[in-house]
This record gives structure tokens, C-alpha cells and sequence, in this order.
């Protein structure tokens, strides 16, 4: 309320600057992300040759990073901070921050995979198989190398054998098929999993039916 008070007498002076600056993280400190970052980009815009542009720039997309949700919730802020976040690193390529900024994007990255596992987890609660089958299909698509590979290809062959299992006797086969071709991948990706009891038990069943069919 003070610098808000203060800051059109100062306008045009040598402490406008260092007002502005100090101006944006009072809103930073009251966790007023969205207001900071706005007002630490405008900083960044208004006084580019200021020694302390580069920090309000990245000031500006951690910001948006702080305001990313708990994965459960809407994610577009998550992708907003890592929109933010690349464009820092594409104007400061040369920039100390450039470790964090890469660890931040990457913990902005999990979250969403972490929400993408877990839809395609809940769709094979409710026994929505196909779903559940197309939404891990998903998640490795996008994320080749998620931390969640394993456990998503996992649940992929539980999806494919409950759905084979339900499915009408003409279709059986070709399902079988697709979670022993999972298997294989799986079983040479990750030959001591936490996983290999449940699977091969699932397997053993799946060879059973597809000698029946």
C-alpha cells in the first residue's frame, strides 16, 4: 500500500527503478504469485539494461511455477509455468539459473505425468479398460521416459487382460495378444520388477485362455 502510494512521485527518477523492483516482491512475499509475476515481467520489459532484469525475468516465470496446483486440480497454470520457464531460458541461454530453471520445468513435467498415470489408473478402477488402455498408451507416448513407465505398463497388461477377459469370444484373442506383446517389452525393460509375481500370473492365465481360443 506504501509503494503504491509513493511510486507516482517517483516516477521518471533514478529510484523508480529500485520502487518497481521492490514493488513486485512485496507481492512475491505475500504469495501473491500472479500479481509478482506481473509486475516482475514489467520490470524486466520496462528496464532491460538494469543489472537486476534478468533475475526479475526469472523471478517472473518462478512465479507462474508457484502457482502451479497439486496435481489433482487443473493444470493449465503448470503449463503456463513451463511456457514461462522456456522462455526465460531462450532469452538467457547463458544464464547461472539455467540448472534450476531445468529442474523446475522437469518437477512441472512429472506433476503432469503424475496426473495422466492416475486418470488412466482411475478409468481402470471403474473398469473403464479401453480408456484405461488408451490413456497409458498416452502418457508413453508423450513421456517416453516418465519415471512412471514402469508401473503404467504394468497396469497396461492388467487393463488389457480384464478387458480381453470381458470381451466377446471373437475379440478375446487379439487382446491376449496385445498384453503378451507388453509383457515381453516389459519383462526385458525391467526383468527384476516389484511387478513380476502379479504379471506372470496373469500371463500363465492368458496362455491358458489363448490355448482354449
Amino acid at each position: 500500500t506504501l509503494f503504491d502510494q509513493i511510486m507516482p512521485f517517483f516516477r521518471g527518477t533514478t529510484d523508480a527503478e529500485l520502487i518497481a523492483y521492490k514493488y513486485a516482491y512485496a507481492y512475491f512475499y505475500q504469495k501473491e504469485y500472479l500479481m509478482a509475476s506481473y509486475h516482475f515481467n514489467r520490470f524486466a520489459k520496462t528496464y532491460p539494461r538494469n543489472e537486476k532484469a534478468e533475475e526479475c525475468a526469472f523471478m517472473s516465470a518462478y512465479c507462474k511455477y508457484k502457482e502451479s496446483p497439486n496435481y489433482r486440480l487443473d493444470q493449465t497454470n503448470t503449463y503456463e509455468g513451463i511456457k514461462e520457464l522456456q522462455l526465460f531460458l531462450n532469452e538467457y541461454p547463458n544464464s547461472t539459473r539455467l540448472d534450476e530453471c531445468n529442474k523446475l520445468i522437469d518437477e512441472l513435467r512429472e506433476k503432469l505425468q503424475k496426473k495422466d498415470f492416475e486418470i488412466a489408473r482411475l478409468y481402470l478402477k471403474m473398469e473403464k479398460y479401453n480408456s484405461s488402455i488408451a490413456a497409458f498408451e498416452n502418457l508413453l507416448k508423450k513421456y517416453p521416459d516418465t519415471k512412471f513407465k514402469e508401473d503404467a505398463m504394468f497396469y497396461s497388461i492388467k487393463a488389457y487382460y480384464y478387458y480381453a477377459n470381458k470381451s466377446v469370444k471373437s475379440k478375446r484373442l487379439e487382446r491376449y495378444q496385445e498384453a503378451v506383446d507388453i509383457y515381453k517389452e516389459f519383462t526385458r525393460l525391467y526383468p527384476q520388477s516389484k511387478h513380476n509375481q502379479d504379471i506372470e500370473y496373469m500371463v500363465n492365465r492368458v496362455n491358458k485362455d489363448i490355448e482354449k481360443l
